[in-house]
């Protein structure tokens, strides 16, 4: 009854018959034919030309994202508890060759217009001073807020006037838009995202992660930054094969729909436990080192977060009956 991390779900078994189905003779690299077959179905699931590099994971694809974005001498404005801060080892930095991150603040780790106005306005056209050249978001964020698409929208439209790139961390993309509802134009590049790390892993993959520019003229120069970095496996066809399982008759959105249902059953247990309305498939409850220690007795995983705070999370694969106890376990606190 593990609640600890959607990265530790199990491969869904549309993905693994997917990827034995991949084991067979074919070009190495990315020129087999899953991984040409990338750009077409993301661009009918966008609605718009995009180009797709598959990545083993979701920091390099966030920091091959920003690579594109904004130079070694430039600053990317982030939230402070976002990922590429708090949980990549420097990895944006050292992508970026030396980019900077402007951490801004903002409820539950959203940025708004005027949070990144703040961290912007303040720095002086300079040439002593680190300039802005990118924003970047995560959709669900780091504690399981969504962004619907007109918050998407004035944030794409702040970067259009400053003249700053736009990423889209998703590592819970799949989760935002089983909450939201929209279409995932209206929630990209629509809004003016210009690169979204699409995340897979977390909702049913395995291995794989797609970085999707909606510009697609970055693709090109990152597919060298790719094999630099030392990312370009030579059977990526394993990797397209997951993606393309995920997308499907729209699997990546069933996978994340049911774990947002596991959320929402833990939620309606917690009542006034709960630090953050819940929208997508993280829970965060107040609850005393013994509290926490009483539910690990009966067999529940989870960690840790701030000081009086759990923090539980559900994914596609979390047995039902496992969530029916896990909430009667909360309610009985």
């Amino acid at each position: 009854m593990r609640f600890f991390s959607d990265n530790a779900a199990t491969i869904h078994p549309q993905v693994m018959a997917a990827i034995a189905a991949a084991d067979t003779l074919d070009t190495a690299y990315a020129g087999d034919a899953w991984s040409q077959q990338l750009d077409g179905r993301l661009s009918a699931l966008f609605e718009t030309d995009v180009a797709v590099l598959w990545v083993p994971t979701g920091t390099a694809a966030n920091c091959l994202a920003l690579a594109a974005l904004c130079p070694p001498h430039g600053g990317i404005v982030c939230h402070r508890d976002a990922h590429i801060q708090n949980d990549e080892g420097g990895g944006p930095e050292f992508y970026t060759h030396g980019a900077k991150l402007f951490l801004a603040d903002g409820e539950a780790a959203k940025l708004t217009p005027d949070t990144i106005r703040t961290v912007i306005d303040a720095i002086p056209d300079d040439v002593h001073r680190v300039q802005p050249h990118a924003i970047s978001i995560t959709n669900a964020t780091e504690y399981g807020r969504v962004y619907p698409p007109h918050e998407v929208a004035e944030i794409g439209a702040l970067a259009k006037a400053r003249g700053l790139g736009f990423h889209m961390d998703g590592a819970r993309f799949a989760n935002a838009m089983a909450r939201v509802g929209c279409s995932p134009a209206e929630m990209t590049w629509r809004a003016g995202v210009d690169a979204l790390s699409f995340g897979f892993v977390k909702n049913g993959a395995m291995s794989a992660e797609a970085l999707v520019f909606f510009k697609p003229e970055l693709a090109a120069v990152t597919q060298y930054r790719r094999k630099r970095a030392g990312l370009l496996l030579s059977k990526g066809r394993y990797l397209a094969a997951q993606i393309l399982a995920m997308l499907d008759d729209d699997l990546w959105l069933a996978n994340a729909k049911a774990a947002n249902d596991g959320a929402t059953k833990l939620a309606a247990a917690a009542g006034d436990r709960l630090v953050h309305p819940v929208e997508a498939n993280e829970v965060f409850l107040r609850a005393t080192p013994e509290e926490a220690a009483a539910l690990r007795a009966k067999g529940f995983d989870f960690y840790d977060w701030a000081a009086g705070e759990i923090r539980l999370v559900t994914a596609w694969d979390s047995p039902a009956d496992a969530v029916g106890l896990l909430a009667d376990a909360i309610r009985e606190l």
